[in-house]
């Protein structure tokens, strides 16, 4: 009896010629993945896709949003309502024009989005991005099509304490980090009585679209972080890319300063600049959070956040696209506790059950 077949199947969908055959080379450089099906625009993805039989058709679809005949966001609902539903990932351009088709893609139920980059970076030869569309196809092909309920569902830990005389939440996350973003935001139902700062790895002009996905979901106000701008309670702050996002001791409280200093972990924004700021000025008053992500940004300065006192959680390897920065954390004995995104929601408004009442 022969083995089932555990490679990931992909299928391309781009109107460039030239950029299938690209894309097709970096995935299928890894063994673990195959591509099943080439088409040039959505009208050709939803085709092929109700021709093929459901035990071959692709898990993945890489979705250009860019396309004559029928463009990506066109095809994107076609394509979801499908059986077997498979998981899309769309290509936007690297401006701001295509970070706005990205999220507004998201809304619309895409899994995650990949940048286009430019020919001045490398082009699709570029290793980060390789590395970037290589973890984003296999996370979200071993996630499904999206972190929905688990039919299993572990035990809840017990709500965090109160922390008393806390002045600020941090959290990092990369990889899959706008969707375990979304459900974090979701989640939480009350109001924030500190100021919550984001980092999420991703290039520069896409933050402020990401903030408007974000703010767009109504839970609390969003806006990418200002320079010199005094941080309010209940207000959700994103790094902008391209730079890092740190704090400060200011006469009214703490104040956002935005930094150009070098790349850490090979990233700018960096989540281990910010996190080193908030112990520094903020000592053991500190909340910090890691999500979905790929390497290790913010071990260090979720070292530094436990030494001086803070606690710290992080999302779970079952909800986590790329379990990296988390599971740096959590191998490393730092998390009080490893849950998804709704579930580390609650935790954090237990944790700000201490300063309830406190919202500007």
């Amino acid at each position: 009896m022969t083995a089932p077949d555990s490679t990931v199947r992909v299928m391309l969908c781009d109107d460039s010629a030239t950029v299938r055959a690209a894309m097709a080379r970096v995935l299928e450089a890894d063994p673990g993945i195959r591509i099943v099906a080439r088409v040039a625009n959505g009208q050709e993805a939803v085709a092929a896709l109700e021709r093929m039989p459901p035990a071959l058709r692709p898990q993945v679809v890489l979705l250009d949003l860019e396309m004559p005949v029928m463009d990506g966001m066109t095809a994107l609902p076609l394509l979801l309502r499908e059986a077997p539903r498979p998981v899309v990932i769309v290509a936007s351009a690297l401006t701001q024009r295509g970070a706005a088709a990205a999220m507004a893609a998201l809304r619309a139920g895409a899994a995650d989005y990949v940048p286009k980059p430019g020919a001045a970076g490398g082009g699709l030869n570029d290793p980060a991005f390789r590395a970037e569309v290589l973890a984003k196809v296999k996370g979200w092909a071993r996630m499904g099509a999206g972190p929905a309920p688990r039919a299993a569902t572990p035990p809840r830990p017990a709500p965090m304490p109160p922390l008393r005389g806390l002045r600020a939440i941090g959290l990092g996350c990369s990889t899959g980090g706008p969707q375990a973003l979304a459900g974090f935001v979701q989640g939480l139902v009350r109001p924030l009585p500190v100021p919550l700062l984001v980092v999420q790895h991703m290039p520069a002009g896409f933050t402020a679209m990401l903030a408007d996905h974000l703010h767009r979901l109504g839970r609390l106000p969003v806006a990418e972080a200002r320079d010199g701008e005094a941080l309010r309670a209940g207000r959700l702050y994103l790094a902008r890319g391209d730079r890092h996002l740190v704090v400060e001791g200011g006469a009214g409280g703490l104040v956002a300063r935005l930094s150009d200093a070098p790349p850490e972990n090979f990233c700018r924004p960096a989540v281990d600049p910010l996190f080193r700021s908030l112990a520094a000025t903020c000592g053991g008053a500190v909340l910090a959070l890691i999500l979905t992500g790929m390497g290790q940004d913010g071990l260090a300065g979720c070292r530094a956040i436990a030494a001086a006192g803070g606690a710290v959680l992080a999302q779970d390897e079952a909800s986590s696209v790329v379990w990296g920065m988390p599971g740096a954390v959590a191998k490393a004995g730092l998390a009080r506790a490893l849950l998804p995104p709704a579930g580390l929601a609650e935790q954090v408004l237990a944790a700000c059950a201490g300063r309830a009442g406190a919202v500007a």
